[in-house]
């Protein structure tokens, strides 16, 4: 049954690659005669023009990372596999890829600008600003999420053999052999197919030496606490925002793109290998009116899959990093809409890990990422890996993936922080990073251990409302420039409705304990930092949405 489910999984988005995709392609005339912003623009440092190939694995892991893994194991098991695989697929094509190739298509006819800066050519300054701290507040919450997800790698215990600290040796060397190869390739000008021939393999090196890393060393990393590790790993994220894209972005993206693709080949071994059947339930009838965490199918689905279906993060990577980066237009489709259902491929391997558990089994009370580790590790297992060896490997290709989405969102926040203040030069750099680091920095120290899963009702929500509000922006160009608009605007209203309902879904709680935080009572610090964010959230949306409307039909009354 799941080798029938991979096939025809792969059949469909294939057919809505070239089907759906070249449909949707149609409305923007790609030319690869006119040159892209990269080309035009470049300066070495962020518009640097990058092969498909180099580009298209940096794109992807840019906006992969843990979402395709995290959201589709935790609606898995919430809501069981079916509706959870039927999104995954039928949302990637439908709303995922016009999404994301919309947004790298229209940044790259404005020179490579934010999709702030088209929303604010076709609205109001006013629009501009209020899209501008929405985009900028979702991704402080994607940097949140996923800095302590990675941070809780880094403590790994599984079987009372701690996992962690090889994890995080095996990830300083994957950084630092990025920057060398970021060197080789810029300065020296190795070339890309060579550079492949020996890093690759030196990345498998590294996974193996990782736990072989002499015993002082791994009794080091194992004395930082998760907590210690936000901060460090925050730290890193400054570094790497600070930096140009071709010493450690790139490189590290490429590197980290073959590492998909080694788990992805990973996950075809585990599905079509005929070891594993299907033990969880397709469809978890508890998840259909109440949960122990008071979500439900509906609307909760389309905001917890996340990354894997659709994402408003992408369009900010689309239009703030890789359209800087593109050689050619033509580009656009495999990069925008094919990495989309890339993603969306993970997400169903991702899920597999879910399926072949019993519903009683005791690892599906533990994070995510242990579970989906768990899952490659047993496949590895099939050619002869050992699950020592597997299991950590597991591990660093999901922190891997992190990296990806830590680097290029601070980096696209940083970019934001800059365009909302007007700050500028190497001094403005500096102080845009760090403002948009303290938020995550305080919340991650103030929340208790696993911050992620306070975080991560709030970045879904705040995330696939910003697919919404993106494609609405996408809507307005088309319209503006006298095409047609219908493949973004119907996506856009079904996810504003899902998204708007998941932001009262979030609210109710808070408002609910109300009376108690005016008597003076304890609360949940979930609840209120939940309830406190939807509502922002809300508001934000909602008036953003109001002043758009108000000045389209301005500009239609001029």
């Amino acid at each position: 049954m799941i080798p029938v489910i991979v096939i025809a999984t792969m059949l469909i988005l294939l057919l809505g690659y070239r089907i759906y995709g070249r449909i949707v392609s149609k409305q923007i005339e790609l030319d690869d005669s006119r040159p892209t912003p990269a080309v035009e623009l470049n300066d070495g440092v962020d518009y640097v023009p990058a092969k498909m190939p180099l580009l298209l694995g940096q794109h992807f892991s840019a906006i992969a990372a843990a979402g395709p893994i995290v959201g589709p194991v935790l609606a898995g098991i919430w809501f069981g596999w079916l509706p959870t695989i039927l999104w995954l697929v039928f949302g990637a094509i439908f709303i995922g890829g016009v999404h994301d190739f919309y947004s790298l298509a229209a940044s790259i006819r404005h020179k490579a600008v934010s999709i702030g800066q088209i929303v604010k050519q076709y609205t109001s300054p006013k629009v501009h600003i209020l899209f501008l701290l929405f985009v900028w507040l979702t991704l402080i919450y994607v940097i949140i999420a996923f800095t302590d997800i990675t941070a809780q790698t880094f403590k790994t215990v599984v079987a009372e053999a701690a996992y962690g600290p090889a994890v995080a040796a095996s990830s300083i060397l994957y950084l630092l052999l990025a920057v060398v190869l970021g060197v080789l390739l810029y300065k020296f000008k190795l070339k890309l197919l060579p550079a492949t021939i020996i890093f690759v393999p030196m990345v498998l090196f590294i996974v193996w030496y990782g736990p072989r890393c002499p015993r002082p060393i791994l009794d080091f990393f194992d004395g930082f606490s998760v907590k210690q590790w936000d901060v460090i790993l925050l730290g890193y994220c400054f570094i790497a925002s600070v930096i140009p894209v071709w010493l450690l972005l790139q490189p590290r993206g490429y590197l980290g793109g073959w590492m998909l693709y080694a788990v992805i080949i990973t996950g075809f071994i585990g599905a079509f290998s005929g070891k594993f059947s299907i033990q969880y339930p397709a469809v978890n009838l508890d998840g259909l009116s109440s949960l122990a965490n008071g979500k439900v199918l509906i609307p909760a689905l389309f905001i917890t899959v996340a990354c894997g279906a659709c994402s408003g993060f992408h369009s900010v990577v689309c239009a703030g990093t890789t359209s800087k980066q593109l050689m050619r237009e033509k580009d656009a489709m495999p990069i925008g809409f094919g990495a989309m259902l890339l993603e969306s491929l993970v997400g169903v391997l991702a899920l597999i890990t879910v399926m072949i558990l019993p519903k009683g089994d005791a690892l599906l009370k533990s994070d995510p990422n242990l579970i989906y580790a768990n899952g490659i590790a047993k496949y590895l297992g099939l050619v002869g890996i050992n699950f020592s060896i597997a299991f950590p490997f597991a591990l660093l290709v999901f922190s891997t993936f992190v990296y990806d989405t830590l680097d290029v969102g601070t980096r696209l926040a940083k970019y934001i922080f800059q365009e909302i203040t007007g700050l500028t030069g190497k001094i403005g750099n500096i102080v845009a990073t760090a403002a948009s680091l303290a938020l995550p920095l305080a919340f991650l120290l103030l929340t208790k251990e696993k911050a992620y899963l306070v975080a991560w009702p709030i970045f879904g929500t705040s995330n696939q409302l910003l697919t919404s509000l993106t494609l609405l922006a996408v809507s307005i160009w088309l319209l503006k420039t006298g095409k047609k608009a219908i493949y973004a605007l119907v996506p856009m209203l079904f996810m504003f409705v899902m998204t708007m309902w998941s932001l009262f879904n979030l609210i109710m709680p808070f408002a609910k304990s109300l009376p108690a935080i005016i008597r003076g009572q304890s609360v949940k610090i979930d609840i209120v930092i939940a309830g406190v964010c939807g509502i922002v959230f809300l508001l934000l949306s909602l008036l953003l949405i109001k002043e758009a409307v108000q000045s389209l039909l301005l500009s239609k009354k001029n």
